[in-house]
């Protein structure tokens, strides 16, 4: 193996690119980019003691690498963040929060645009505002916007020619102008949009004047209730703009972007500074990480404004880093106006960066103390449940079952799991009851457990036959603890299933009481006392809420499915590859009933768009 390196090592070009560490499975453990690749590569298995604990680590699991070559290094540093996006390895520094901040979008280049929210900031046109911190502030506005403009959201293709015959509910609701019926021309719904256009961008001194001006026009003709509408309407103006942060590319906008650290754990915080005025900061916390601060605080930087759509021309970090030049490059190519990196050392901006700091230490002993605290509990509910229910371990794993149905079809089964006393929701499973007939909760506990059991034997056969590995597995571990959603009965009937497999999971049922709230936990012979007010309970009280919500929507979901099936299997035309193209256009039933056959007639052929139209539209 060593030699192979060797071997490679002499004949890497002395040139930019990315190199991928491998282990000896092949998996991807850690990305870098280099000026010249021979250097760094070579750097990596000579020199051992000047190397990192993190990097003497890596290094002792490297089986093999591979290298891409690239024309500079702005595209090795953007193909570096990509394959880190891509492949998460092991070692490489990883940002988990990589979220895309909202916009506001009007599409201004429709002939009736259209206002909603967008995380994509593209060079196509349209009129964007934002970015916004939070979710809520752009759903508050684009709602606002609505109200006072009836400015449409839909997605319909609207002309002058392609009118429907009936308004949508928005339009009774008076927030839309109902354009797609004709009921606005296209000069004044114009007027309007650009009215909304004004307070977006916060020019409504004029807007509010015109509008002060007709108030007390409607006050003096004794015309009382348009006054007090006219003057709602002004407040709401005023109130909304106050509330934006309109992202113009001047000095205004800035980042600031400290990092703290602590035993080798470390704290990222940001404040975003919009027109001039803060209006928004978060942090980032890594663990365990140990190469030098102005290596995290690069590495970060680099991940962190990959994914944003947005990026101020001002970004201040407290301290300097090595790739400066070449992110800040990389950075001017990618949004089209320079970007400076630049290390604040007096003045305001110096005493913003201090403000900074002192946040990120807070934030990182915030963390900390929660973490702390977390792990306290969750190691106690875990202690207690052992020692309550006699156990040879804690149950780090525990899963969870339930049953639903709905009126007596679409019968679903689910499956929970908690790990370290913590629901992780991507293993949540659910299952369609394929060999059980009308509501029998016994034969359908036993049909899902079994079916999940099954599989996690699939993927032991897979590993040992080099197919998969168990960082890979969706089944396995098997549980430390099964809990079903039900009494005595129910834990029998698994426990026959279990005994028959030589399985010897533990095996107890969540019981409920006559309000069907949480009794206590029993097994197949005795119900386990528990007081109410205990944590313990509380926390087992949780977990059956927690697996019974899942159970109801997934059902509910399943039931839903079927229905849109049923009533589209009834249409001439219509077969499984047009059902599935349907949905996945449309994304609901209600979308496809609503739809106008030239809207249909995108998907499917003339005469089946007919059809589908006549079928929903027949009785209207």
């Amino acid at each position: 193996m060593l030699n192979k390196i060797k071997e490679k090592l002499s004949t890497l070009p002395l040139c930019p690119g990315v190199y991928l560490m491998k282990d000896i499975n092949d998996n991807i453990i850690y990305v870098g980019k280099s000026k010249v690749l021979k250097n760094r590569v070579s750097q990596y298995f000579q020199n051992s003691t000047s190397h990192s604990p993190k990097t003497l680590a890596m290094v002792s699991q490297v089986a093999d690498f591979e290298y891409i070559i690239t024309d500079t290094e702005a595209e090795a540093l953007a193909l570096e963040c990509i394959l880190i996006k891509k492949h998460r390895p092991k070692y490489n520094i990883l940002l988990k929060d990589d979220k895309q901040y909202p916009y506001i979008k009007i599409t201004t280049k429709e002939d009736f645009p259209r206002i909603f929210m967008t995380r994509q900031l593209k060079k196509d046109g349209h009129t964007y505002f934002g970015p916004y911190m939070t979710t809520l502030n752009v759903k508050e506005a684009i709602e606002e916007i609505r109200k006072l403009f009836q400015i449409r959201s839909c997605k319909k293709n609207i002309t002058a020619e392609n009118t429907n015959s009936r308004p949508c509910l928005y339009h009774q609701l008076g927030q839309c102008s109902a354009p797609c019926c004709g009921k606005i021309a296209k000069e004044e719904y114009n007027n309007s949009l650009s009215q909304a256009i004004s307070v977006l961008n916060g020019n409504y001194k004029d807007i509010t004047h015109n509008l002060e001006a007709l108030m007390i026009a409607a006050s003096n003709n004794l015309e009382f209730e348009k006054a007090a509408q006219l003057r709602d309407k002004i407040i709401k103006i005023k109130s909304l703009s106050e509330k934006q942060n309109i992202s113009s590319a001047d000095y205004k906008n800035m980042d600031f972007i400290g990092i703290y650290h602590e035993n080798n754990n470390f704290c990222l915080q940001i404040f975003y500074y919009r027109n001039g005025d803060i209006v928004g900061s978060e942090y980032f916390t890594l663990e365990n990480e140990y190469g030098p601060s102005n290596y995290v605080l690069e590495s970060f930087v680099k991940q962190f404004y990959f994914t944003q759509s947005f990026i101020p021309k001002n970004i201040y970090l407290s301290e300097a880093i090595e790739e400066k030049d070449e992110i800040e490059a990389w950075l001017t190519q990618n949004c089209g106006h320079k970007v400076t990196l630049t290390v604040p050392q007096r003045g305001k901006k110096a005493d913003i960066m201090k403000m900074v700091l002192k946040n990120a230490q807070e934030s990182l002993y915030k963390e900390q103390f929660l973490k702390n605290r977390n792990e306290s509990y969750q190691n106690r509910m875990m202690a207690q449940l052992k020692e309550l229910l006699n156990l040879n371990k804690a149950p780090l794993r525990i899963e969870s079952y339930d049953i639903s149905n709905f009126s007596g079809t679409s019968l679903t089964g689910v499956q929970i799991v908690y790990k370290n006393a913590v629901p992780v929701k991507k293993l949540y499973r659910k299952y369609n009851i394929k060999t059980v007939e009308g509501p029998n909760d016994y034969e359908s506990m036993r049909e899902v457990i079994y079916r999940r059991i099954n599989e996690a034997y699939k993927e032991e056969d897979l590993i040992k036959n080099g197919k998969l590995t168990l960082d890979k597995a969706k089944f396995l571990p098997l549980p430390d603890l099964i809990l079903l959603d039900g009494g005595k009965g129910h834990v029998a009937s698994v426990q026959m299933l279990l005994d028959t497999l030589g399985e010897e999971i533990p095996l107890f049922g969540l019981v409920k009481d006559d309000s069907h709230k949480t009794r206590g936990i029993t097994s197949e012979k005795e119900e386990f006392f528990l007081d109410k007010n205990s944590e313990l309970f509380k926390f087992l009280a949780c977990m059956q809420d927690e697996v019974h919500r899942f159970a109801i929507t997934a059902t509910r979901k399943s039931h839903e499915k079927a229905g849109v099936k049923s009533q589209l299997e009834n249409i001439p035309g219509v077969g499984p590859k047009i059902r599935k193209n349907l949905l996945m256009h449309f994304g609901s039933i209600n979308k496809i009933k609503n739809a106008t056959i030239d809207e249909l007639a995108k998907i499917v052929d003339k005469n089946v768009s007919k059809n589908i139209f006549d079928f929903f539209n027949k009785n209207r």
